[in-house]
């Protein structure tokens, strides 16, 4: 787990190594354990390491294999690199080091960009073929490693984080209208290529894109399960889908505890973490720390679910760690959240999770985390409602956009206003695309391969590789997932959503974490927006460069001002805060 940044130039000059330095200094909490630079050529590679993995220096990066003239910058977990080794090593590959970064070079020599498909991990890599010329960048399934670009007709740059792309300058800072409407509309959610800003794109998740030495690129999807019944498994009973499941997960929590140091959890006390916690400590482990957060209430909205994951530490006899915040910490703690923010991220979660990923990263390198579960196996409000629907596309739109497109025109400024609705044709085209039985199969593939990229997954991302943790998300093993897009949704679907992960849960977990009311990760002041907290995002609105911008109408700001508690958009978030929040990031960045 690291961060990884490097430039490739056209145009006949030398990549600056000044440009690199200032890039890895931006990735310096991503990888706090070391740093390496190589230069070849009109390629440059710059790495800062997380040693987690082959502690030695052997697997430091960026890392070279002379003999195959091939150069890597590697971000991420190979679980499965021990298997792949063996592999390689009976085609004649030899070996310099004992960890995964090698496997990747190796893997690629041996079976070029099929190589990924080969891969149980999270995982964003750039390559660079000494006598070709030719660059390789991948990303994992889930895009659960970030990779990010800018590029002019002289030159290509990447980096694990947007801030470190604007640090080498040369980019275009424009906002991007399509992405805006995308932020205002599809509850912030910008999908790739696009970002917020003109000038910077990032790799889709599970795309393997070669650049030939001349400019000249093309891309490949690796990985698209279809979310379809399988005639063969028609006959399976609820009891034989649990089964399954149960037996998926049990592998992909096995396969996360690869790592030469300790391996914890994120308990939030809810049941995806809760299982994680029981099936560790079916594998024997023991003392394992787990780390929950709470924050104060506000507008009578309690703040934390410590009765529910104090449980489950007791339950598993966890080495358990409780971090609450009051609200002054919190407030303290916002402008470092801003700064970890690769893109603009309106959930409450983030800060959260940045003050638990700093208390966590005191004690351990790695922990695993219940992200993808809700995704995957339908556990949000919204999917329900399409089990019976006539227009998958309206329906979704009605609960899960935050306004609709005729509302945006009396928020926005009339120049920032794109003339169609970008928001709904894109969320249209992911739902009507085939491969998908149901409207519930397919409003589960658009989130799980578009939502969850670039909301909980790059907010855990984000937030604890800002403090040099590495967070892992079984829930997101590709096998699982492929296995969850063949169960029919009424097996999915029961119980208020996740029947059939409920069901599997049983069988390990008490069964108060399952029997209750979902929980999210509540940070209500920042729900509610009042006192110091409205004060903030008042002032970064009203400030010299927000006017400029102009992003807003005034008369839709003061409305929010008046009583941002009356202002919540249907997925229960903050209208103020989102409009505040993007403000607030452009500030941080110096945009």
């Amino acid at each position: 787990m690291c961060g990884i940044c490097g430039e490739l130039r056209f145009d006949g000059l030398q990549p600056s190594p000044v440009t690199l330095t200032k890039m890895m200094e931006c990735l310096t909490g991503r990888g706090p354990d070391g740093a390496g630079v190589v230069l070849h050529g009109n390629a440059a590679f710059g790495h800062r390491r997380l040693k987690i993995i082959d502690l030695s220096e052997k697997s430091r990066q960026p890392m070279e294999n002379p003999e195959l003239g091939l150069t890597i910058a590697f971000n991420g977990c190979i679980y499965n690199y021990p298997e792949l080794r063996a592999e390689l090593e009976a085609k004649g590959y030899r070996f310099f080091s004992s960890g995964d970064t090698e496997v990747i070079l190796k893997a690629w020599h041996a079976w070029g960009e099929t190589c990924v498909e080969r891969f149980h991990g999270m995982f964003a890599f750039v390559l660079h073929e000494r006598d070709t010329g030719r660059l390789v960048m991948a990303r994992d399934r889930f895009g659960i490693k970030p990779l990010y670009y800018s590029e002019t007709p002289s030159v290509l740059r990447f980096a694990s984080a947007l801030p470190a792309l604007l640090a080498a300058g040369e980019v275009d800072t424009s906002i991007d209208p399509v992405a805006l409407h995308h932020y205002m509309t599809f509850h912030a959610i910008v999908p790739p290529p696009r970002t917020i800003l003109n000038g910077v794109k990032k790799l889709p998740p599970a795309t393997i894109r070669i650049i030939e030495a001349d400019g000249s690129r093309k891309d490949r999807i690796y990985w698209d399960p279809p979310y379809e019944r399988d005639p063969a498994l028609a006959s399976l009973s609820s009891e034989e889908w649990r089964d399954r499941v149960l037996d998926a997960l049990r592998t992909a929590v096995r396969r996360r505890m690869v790592a030469d140091v300790p391996v914890g959890v994120l308990l939030s006390g809810g049941v995806d973490s809760s299982l994680i916690v029981g099936l560790l400590a079916e594998e024997g482990q023991r003392g394992l720390s787990t780390f929950s957060v709470g924050f104060e209430e506000a507008h009578g909205e309690k703040g934390d679910e410590f009765v529910y994951s104090d449980l489950i530490a007791e339950h598993f006899g966890t080495d358990h760690h409780k971090i609450f915040v009051p609200s002054d910490k919190l407030m303290d703690a916002l402008p470092g959240t801003f700064q970890a923010m690769s893109e603009p991220m309106v959930s409450y979660d983030n800060v959260g999770f940045y003050l638990l990923s700093k208390e966590v990263s005191k004690h351990i390198k790695v922990v695993q985390s219940g992200q993808g579960a809700d995704e995957v196996f339908g556990g949000y409000h919204w999917y329900p409602p399409l089990m019976n629907s006539n227009d998958v596309v309206g329906d979704y739109a009605q609960v899960f956009f935050d306004r609709s497109h005729e509302r945006l025109r009396e928020q926005l400024a009339p120049e920032w206003m794109v003339e169609d609705d970008v928001s709904r044709a894109l969320v249209a085209w992911h739902l009507t695309r085939p491969g998908a039985d149901t409207p519930v199969d397919a409003a589960l593939r658009l989130d799980s391969s578009v939502m969850l990229v670039d909301d909980p997954v790059k907010r855990v991302d984000n937030m604890t590789m800002a403090w040099g943790l590495e967070a892992r998300v079984p829930f997101l093993d590709h096998e699982l997932v492929e296995l969850a897009a063949r169960i029919p949704p009424e097996e999915k679907l029961k119980g208020g959503g996740k029947g059939v992960l409920k069901n599997a849960a049983r069988q390990v977990v008490p069964h108060e974490v399952i029997d209750r009311t979902k929980g999210y990760f509540p940070v209500p002041q920042l729900k509610y927006v009042a006192g110091p907290y409205l004060e903030m995002v008042r002032d970064a609105l009203s400030s010299q460069a927000a006017r400029e911008r102009g992003l807003f109408r005034q008369d839709y700001l003061d409305t929010l001002y008046a009583a941002p508690a009356d202002h919540i958009t249907p997925l229960r978030g903050s209208a103020l805060w989102q409009v505040g929040l993007l403000e607030l990031w452009l500030q941080t960045h110096g945009i």
